[in-house]
């Protein structure tokens, strides 16, 4: 998203732009399957601020995309809240609503009570450990028995929101990056008619993966796999922070030792989705599904797709350790482990017909789903990413401080860059034909979005 948004303004801009894809397809970390005879996400689904503060809002809005709310603002669980949900125990017992409510507003207490602990502290630490400071200090707040597991669900669900586990994640820094207002809406036909749209009359290059980024004043020149070199005036870097970490590209000469840092500071997480197509539905009509345990490791969640879309869908989203155990498994095995969970809730559940497994962490284009403020790091680190170095240009998610994890976030960097991109072009060469507007500033009549429940 990043990328192709860097690369549309710039083209609107009337400059000469070539994208260099790694993959045999454009998209990146947005990646709408069909094989199922409609669309599903793999990757990005969501989008998270429905209003007309979000960035991308005006380009949704004018394709008549619609959107389906599974939250609206300020909810405990993020893109979800309580009013459409079915919590089990591993016996397959459901838990009662009043029980789900009431340790949800003790979890809020508990978040509330560790924004004490980051007063007092000076040294950061994760949410886990200030966790545990706040059941020291209020023991009331431990839960015993159900409720305790229903409380780790809460936090497994908070672990999916960072794609990290509890004890990797900054209580510093944890809730510093901006929710846009309006809730989350979960995109009903898929991200790619929103990629395909900026792609539009764009020269992109398919299956070239870049190796190597020479840099001079004069320019830069930039190599891929097969040797092919390609020179330019700029190049914007918009690849996934995991594959900066893995320093899968050469940069010559080094980047500075605090872009260094800034790369390997930052945390990057996994969440993987194992998606089930089912011949029918045969679980409750609501949003989703949660399986309660004594650990946030052994919880479970489904979202439930066929609320939304209509179709008999079911995806289950491990995230942190889990994903990453999942990882190491086939296909096949992780379809069936996925299903081993939902059976222990629905033990009448029948197997999936079609399924799809995404594995964000291993893809050697990716290298992890997304970033996180990692324990002991700055939130400032992604403007750090995002900071020029000459004629090298930094956009992702990873690079944006306000809205970082989001598909939005990614959008608005690749814009920043095309913009920096630009000045530096034409501080050199002096102005160019620039009476096209750019993206989204055409845009004087306004489209409502398309978000509903029904």
């Amino acid at each position: 998203m990043a990328g192709i948004a860097a690369a549309r303004a710039l083209h609107e801009a009337s400059f000469q732009v070539t994208v260099l894809e790694s993959r045999d397809r454009i998209g990146g970390r947005v990646h709408t399957d069909y094989s199922f005879g409609f669309p599903v996400d793999l990757g990005a689904s969501w989008l998270h601020g429905v209003s007309k503060e979000n960035p991308l809002a005006p380009l949704i809005s004018r394709l008549g995309l619609p959107l389906y709310r599974t939250s609206g603002d300020n909810s405990v669980l993020y893109d979800h809240d309580l009013e459409s949900y079915a919590l089990f125990d591993m016996d397959g017992h459901q838990v009662p609503q009043e029980l789900v409510t009431k340790v949800g507003e003790t979890f809020e207490c508990i978040l509330e009570e560790t924004n004490k602990v980051r007063q007092e502290h000076s040294e950061d630490m994760s949410i886990s450990s200030a966790f545990s400071i706040v059941f020291e200090r209020r023991p009331e707040l431990r839960l015993e028995g159900l409720a305790h597991k229903v409380l780790q669900w809460y936090v497994c669900r908070m672990e999916g929101w960072f794609a990290s586990d509890a004890d990797t994640i900054s209580l510093k820094s944890w809730d510093q990056a901006e929710l846009l207002p309006g809730g989350h809406g979960l995109m009903v036909r898929g991200y790619l008619p929103v990629i395909n749209t900026l792609a539009k009359g764009i020269d992109i290059r398919l299956s070239h993966r870049v190796t190597n980024i020479v840099r001079r004043y004069t320019g830069v020149k930039v190599t891929v796999e097969d040797g092919t070199t390609f020179a330019a005036d700029a190049v914007i870097v918009a690849v996934p922070l995991g594959v900066l970490k893995a320093k899968n590209i050469k940069f010559e000469p080094r980047l500075p030792e605090w872009k260094e840092a800034a790369i390997d500071e930052l945390g990057v997480g996994i969440e993987n989705k194992i998606i089930l197509h089912f011949d029918k539905v045969f679980w409750p009509n609501v949003e989703f599904l949660g399986v309660v345990a004594d650990t946030s490791y052994h919880c479970s969640y489904f979202l439930n797709l066929h609320k939304a879309t209509g179709h008999s869908v079911l995806v289950y989203m491990p995230a942190g350790q889990l994903a990453r155990d999942i990882e190491k498994m086939s296909d096949e095995a992780a379809v069936e482990f996925a299903f081993m969970q939902l059976k222990k809730i629905l033990p009448e559940a029948c197997a999936p017909i079609q399924y799809l497994v995404s594995r964000w962490g291993t893809d050697v284009n990716t290298l992890g789903s997304y970033s996180y403020d990692a324990v002991g790091m700055s939130h400032d680190l992604y403007e750090r990413l995002r900071v020029p170095v000459d004629n090298i240009f930094f956009a992702g998610e990873a690079t944006s401080m306000s809205y970082p994890g989001s598909i939005h976030g990614a959008f608005s960097t690749g814009q920043m860059a095309a913009e920096d991109c630009r000045m530096r072009v034409l501080e050199r060469y002096g102005e160019l034909n620039l009476l096209q507007p750019v993206m989204g500033e055409e845009a004087g009549l306004c489209v409502p979005l398309l978000i509903t429940r029904l």
